[in-house]
């Protein structure tokens, strides 16, 4: 693998969204930057200034409803050529800009659709971009003042697994932590080779727990060093691909974390969002819903039990199922 020069360095960031919903997809996605030294800080610190009412825990910008700051960031990134190889250029739907972030291609994010199903995820009707041009401008100018200190985001990719997933998931004795992990670890090696050197890789911590050595799928087997393991911090080298660092609430100190999770949540929200179109399209004053476990989660469930039924929906492909072991990893063991 090529050196990068010493003024050089490249850094990931890499985080979840949608990791405990009864509804819709998980969104695990990670932003690859090109820091010179002089910007090494700025990319370890949390979004300061102006900046940090567009970019920070998504959790706190983005909402259901209203994501159109995430979409900007979207947008903008893919429209800079970070986006999937020949997707450069802003993207002219909903549809082509999901794909263009996403780190499987067509084929493959529908792999597992029945027939019969696949448009409960993948109908584009009725969707659309909700940012406007001054927002889009404005992070425009972010990423231009980011590059300027030494900043330069290089790629973003998203790892978008369906229902249908993770209860196969489920099934094979991985939960939700594990599979978020697994992503990550996707994620981390496919911008890594994009790079073409040795990464730094902040990672959203995934449940709680602090070792993950045990724990690793795409990683196992790799010489790895152990850094340190502990509820705030795990860190592990791994020659010729980098130091990966598990970090608490790393959406809300590190920025390229953040800004993985502002298109994650995009993302998320916006295959959340066709999921609840297509039943509305069924039954007449249905309400949309967040997926998440809230009381209009749960009348959505019930309003579209018989839609389901008569349609044939798996319930597989719908909800999620819970896993035994979703709760073990928060005690510290895989």
């Amino acid at each position: 693998m090529a050196t990068a020069e010493p003024s050089v360095r490249y850094r990931i960031g890499v985080d979840e969204n949608g990791l405990g919903p009864r509804l819709g997809p998980m969104v695990v996605t990670a932003v690859l930057s090109r820091v010179t030294e002089a910007g090494w800080k700025t990319a370890a610190s949390a979004p300061r200034g102006a900046l940090a009412q567009r970019l920070g825990d998504s959790k706190q910008l983005v909402a259901h409803g209203d994501v159109s700051l995430g979409e900007a960031w979207a947008r903008a990134l893919v429209a800079r050529g970070c986006g999937r190889p020949a997707t450069a250029g802003d993207p002219s739907s909903v549809d082509e800009l999901l794909h263009a972030v996403s780190l499987e291609e067509r084929a493959a994010l529908r792999a597992l659709c029945p027939g019969h199903v696949e448009a409960q995820c993948w109908s584009t009707e009725g969707e659309g971009f909700t940012a406007p041009d001054k927002l889009l401008r404005a992070i425009g100018r972010d990423l231009d003042k980011l590059a300027e200190k030494g900043v330069e985001i290089l790629a973003v990719r998203s790892m978008l697994l369906c229902v249908k997933r993770m209860n196969d998931g489920v099934r094979a004795g991985k939960n939700r932590f594990v599979l978020d992990l697994h992503a990550m670890e996707r994620l981390i090696l496919e911008l890594g080779g994009l790079a073409g050197a040795e990464v730094f890789a902040v990672c959203g911590k995934v449940g709680g727990f602090g070792k993950y050595g045990t724990a690793f799928g795409p990683l196992a087997g790799r010489l790895h060093v152990v850094l340190e393991e502990g509820r705030a911090r795990s860190a592990y080298r791994f020659p010729g691909l980098g130091e990966i660092a598990f970090v608490r609430d790393s959406d809300a100190s590190d920025l390229c974390v953040a800004m993985a999770s502002m298109v994650g949540k995009y993302v998320r929200e916006a295959l959340m969002e066709r999921v609840a179109r297509h039943y509305q399209r069924a039954v007449p004053g249905l309400h949309g819903a967040s997926g998440y476990h809230d009381p209009v989660t749960s009348a959505f469930i019930g309003a579209t039990r018989l839609v389901r039924r008569a349609r044939e929906i798996p319930d597989d492909c719908f909800e999620r199922r819970a896993a035994e072991g979703d709760a073990s990893l928060e005690s510290g063991s895989p």
